[in-house]
């Protein structure tokens, strides 16, 4: 695409540049007229008061489509000026059009037309002031060629700068929409991750004690309570942190959010697992305390995989293990036997939480894995690195 393509005129804008252009050329037309003798030869006064401004008018009328055909009009209506000293206004106005492309062939050959049709022009009518010198009639309208041109180039130089101006503010926007969208799109996966650390253990094990309700019919008084306390407290639970989160989300950017839970958090989830009737085992070898951001991994971690554990192996053995030290790496695994409890139904399952962990993972420079164990159980390891804090 040529950058130096003029955008179109409204009616306003062309009227008003070819009202100009027809003034000055009826400016120089009646100088012209002034210095005519009284007793002109009759062919020349003719032309003078008819041919002369038919010229004028058709130069005024071409130059309409001087933007769809900007070197073609230019020369049409320079060549035609040189027999129209009406049209002189008009033959300005098509150099200064052309010029505004900045293409200096173009300008040079115009321009060069605009000069020899001028020294045609003064042998048209028989004026009564002596002839000038040759320099003289060179020097005038090489002079008001240059003026147009430079014009017309300053003209074009500002409309490139406005274009180059105005495509820079759109490459602007369009930048700061893709950033928003990004943004956006960040933040509603951090929300849905948040969403489902939070709620997906706690809902999980109330759902594993409400199974072991449905279909155990030997409980006793005691056991029958105990599950029913669990089942409330863990609702009550979810339901807490489920107002944390959306308390974090709709508190002031500004403010600083609630701690969040790290390594010294797991035994607490230990427990509430085990109340919730699974069987979980915390071995743990680590020596020092981890920055918050291994910590909370490790923490979702295990979060993780007692949440899938109580989904789909309900009745397991569950056992943690928790080793490293700073400098090295922090190690945590999640394993549970094969099931033993009878299957209850689930709770719905967005099937991303192994993906999202992952990216947790991932974001912290660890390394995440899951399989299925020989003895149809399953493990979840991660591998944190820790490096050292210096104060």
């Amino acid at each position: 695409m040529d950058t130096d393509v003029a955008p179109r005129l409204g009616r306003w804008q062309q009227a008003w540049r070819l009202t100009a252009a027809g003034a000055l050329g009826a400016l120089l037309w009646l100088s012209t007229a002034v210095v005519l003798p009284r007793g002109c030869a009759t062919g020349t006064c003719s032309w003078f008061v008819t041919g002369d401004p038919l010229v004028a008018l058709g130069c005024l009328t071409v130059l309409v489509w001087r933007r769809r055909f900007p070197l073609a009009v230019a020369l049409t209506v320079v060549v035609a000026a040189a027999t129209s000293t009406l049209a002189t206004g008009a033959a300005l106005l098509a150099l200064c059009s052309v010029s505004t492309r900045r293409r200096p062939v173009e300008i040079g050959l115009v321009a060069a037309a605009y000069v020899a049709g001028a020294q045609f022009a003064a042998g048209i009518y028989p004026t009564r002031i002596p002839p000038a010198s040759l320099w003289l009639q060179l020097a005038l309208p090489a002079l008001s060629a240059g003026v147009a041109s430079a014009l017309g180039v300053a003209i074009g130089a500002r409309r490139v700068e406005v274009r180059f101006l105005r495509d820079r503010a759109e490459s602007a926007e369009r930048e700061q929409n893709a950033r928003a969208a990004q943004a956006r799109a960040l933040e509603r996966n951090r929300i849905a991750r948040e969403m489902h650390d939070v709620l997906a253990h706690r809902i999980s094990l109330v759902a594993l004690q409400a199974g072991v309700l449905d279909h155990r019919t030997d409980l006793t008084a005691e056991d029958h309570r105990v599950l029913v306390r669990g089942i409330a407290d863990g609702s009550h639970q979810a339901l807490e942190e489920l107002r944390d989160v959306l308390g974090v989300l709709r508190a002031d950017p500004g403010l600083p959010e609630p701690p969040q839970p790290s390594l010294d958090g797991i035994p607490e989830l230990v427990a509430g697992a085990r109340a919730s009737g699974l069987s979980v085992t915390l071995t743990t070898t680590v020596t020092g305390e981890p920055s918050d951001a291994v910590g909370r991994t490790c923490y979702r971690v295990v979060q993780e995989g007692l949440t899938n554990a109580a989904k789909h192996a309900p009745g397991s053995d569950v056992h943690i293990a928790l080793g490293g030290t700073a400098g090295g790496e922090l190690h945590v695994s999640v394993r549970n036997s094969a099931a033993t409890g009878a299957t209850a139904p689930q709770p719905p399952s967005s099937g991303f939480g192994l993906l999202g962990l992952a990216e947790r993972v991932g974001l912290a420079g660890g390394r995440l894995d899951h399989h299925p164990t020989p003895d149809h159980g399953y493990v979840l390891a991660a591998r944190l690195p820790w490096p050292v804090q210096h104060p």
